[in-house]
């Protein structure tokens, strides 16, 4: 049974979803904020479910050594360390969509808010002004609204807006045409929307190509009067740049939940008139912390008992049905990169993979990853799906995948070839109707090889007396074959054997098999079976 460690504070139903799946489930909503604690326990669990408390730093995950998901419940994973969970093939999830409406909610009556100075005007009143003159604002109805992204929160936004009758402007590099129609927005560029927007609100992520979006030069060509919103990530807007157009009047209010440094105990921002500040409420609302907290829940446990995966950050997405599907061919895609991880001692400089059929319509990247992993393995045991496209990516080696339709006898096939530096090595396999993985080409070689857990690969020139020899051998050597497989390109050419034994051969064996002088190579392999 996989067992979970909740290290913040979770809904207990969320909890009980663990139990009632089959997880066991340890809940200490404190042990979050004693990172030593953490790390003295976290070696024992397969799962770790967090929110913000919990720092999960690379040093934390050198205990880890069980640890196989990390859950978020929210979509920020500023607390967990990405990269170092990679190498540690530890899948990070997140839930991007259990707060969607919350937070475009909170956008919009951010919108509102400084639209209509409410913030300024209740403060007035409860002070026993009546400052009616004090407070004029302005209409949302007919202004044009400017949304930069429009992904799964900004798309709920845009539909608000277009509720009240706004007309939207959207900024998105990934927004087609198509999507753009059936939204009903207007897509345009970057500085179309700053010079032609009336409000502007952001709906993308932190990254290198966000950062500062809203920089002092683009504040410059910002339509005068306009109101910004930021209920996404701080960072996005250059606020000291914002703040000094604020005091000129160049831009008319500013709404922000979120700011560059969290928590924001000081702002350029701060107390400044017609601008409204909240303490990153965008997902504050008991049915956003609930829906988060059951969605982790969910994911994680069909992870850790199906291996599906849902909303990974560093790993890609197969749906519980795509792994009920597409297991015997990640086990294959796995079997293929192992094998010629196993027969390559020289540096890889290129893994392209081709998939035919029935192969070429699944989750490919998926696929890649387990080739990868198996590749990999050879000089790297504790490699998994997580960490091996990086291992790959670190050490300089190119993948390339292609994909083509059915050619051939088989519904669909993999074939996997390695580039070093002197060679090229291919193999390829498909599952069988029974759903177990076979080797159906080895050097051009067509074979029909069942995989087992410890195997033996031989290569020899096509003469009489070979087979024998081979068997007479093992047998004196006390090695019982399971199944054997042989294979020849032509008449007097090269041959191979591929033999599924029952215990693995020792190297004994194999310096025995060598002095009979008939096999050009002789191999061990093992697989995970």
């Amino acid at each position: 049974m996989p067992k979970v460690l909740v290290s913040d504070k979770l809904s207990e139903t969320a909890v009980q979803i663990f139990r009632d799946r089959g997880v066991e489930v340890d809940y200490l909503p404190d042990l979050g904020k004693d990172k030593d604690k953490l790390a003295a326990v976290i070696g024992q669990y397969d799962g770790l479910a967090i929110r913000s408390a919990t720092k999960v730093t690379e040093k934390l995950l050198q205990n880890a050594a069980n640890l196989k998901v990390i859950g978020r419940a929210g979509i920020g994973v500023d607390n967990v360390d990405i990269p170092a969970a990679s190498k540690k093939g530890v899948i990070v999830m997140n839930t991007p969509f259990g707060n969607s409406v919350t937070t475009a909610e909170h956008a919009i009556a951010m919108m509102f808010a400084v639209a209509r100075q409410l913030p300024e005007a209740s403060a007035s009143t409860h002070a026993g002004k009546w400052e009616k003159n004090r407070f004029m604002g302005v209409e949302l109805f007919n202004k044009t609204l400017g949304v930069i992204g429009a992904g799964n929160i900004g798309s709920i936004v845009i539909d608000r807006a277009l509720g009240l009758h706004m007309k939207v402007l959207a900024y998105d590099p990934f927004l087609s045409p198509e999507r753009a129609k059936e939204i009903g927005v207007t897509k345009v560029e970057l500085d179309e929307l700053l010079g032609r927007a009336d409000f502007i609100t952001f709906h993308v992520p932190l990254t290198e190509k966000t950062k500062n979006i809203l920089s002092r030069e683009a504040i410059a060509k910002l339509k005068p009067g306009v109101r910004i919103i930021n209920c996404a990530r701080g960072g996005l807007v250059d606020e000291e740049a914002l703040a000094e157009a604020l005091k000129e009047g160049r831009v008319a209010g500013a709404a922000f939940d979120v700011f560059a440094v969290e928590p924001a105990t000081e702002s350029p921002l701060f107390n400044l008139p017609n601008v409204v500040v909240t303490p990153h409420l965008g997902a504050s609302t008991t049915e956003a912390q609930e829906n988060v907290a059951l969605q982790v829940a969910e994911q994680m446990s069909d992870y850790l008992l199906t291996g599906a995966v849902q909303n990974a950050l560093n790993m890609p997405s197969v749906t519980a049905e795509e792994a009920a599907v597409m297991g015997p061919w990640i086990k294959l895609a796995g079997h293929l990169g192992a094998f010629v991880g196993q027969m390559t001692d020289e540096p890889i400089k290129a893994i392209n993979v081709l998939y035919d059929g029935v192969a070429a319509t699944m989750n490919l990247n998926a696929l890649n990853a387990a080739v990868i992993a198996g590749v990999m393995k050879a000089t790297n045991p504790d490699v998994n799906m997580v960490s091996a496209p990086v291992m790959a990516k670190e050490r300089g080696v190119q993948v390339a995948t292609t994909t083509q339709d059915k050619a051939g006898v088989f519904e669909g096939y993999i074939k996997l070839t390695v580039v070093t530096d002197t060679r090229e090595r291919s193999i390829a396999g498909t599952v069988f109707s029974d759903g177990k993985p076979r080797f159906i080409q080895i050097r051009g070689i067509n074979i029909d090889a069942e995989v087992g857990q410890h195997m033996l690969y031989t290569r020899n020139k096509d003469v009489p007396g070979v087979i024998g020899a081979l068997g007479m051998t093992l047998g004196d050597l006390g090695v019982n074959i399971a199944n054997f497989t042989l294979g020849r390109s032509a008449q007097g050419n090269d041959a191979i054997a591929i033999l599924y034994l029952d215990e693995p051969i020792s190297d004994e064996a194999l310096a025995t098999l060598q002095k009979t002088g008939k096999f050009l190579q002789a191999r061990r392999l093992q697989f995970e079976v």
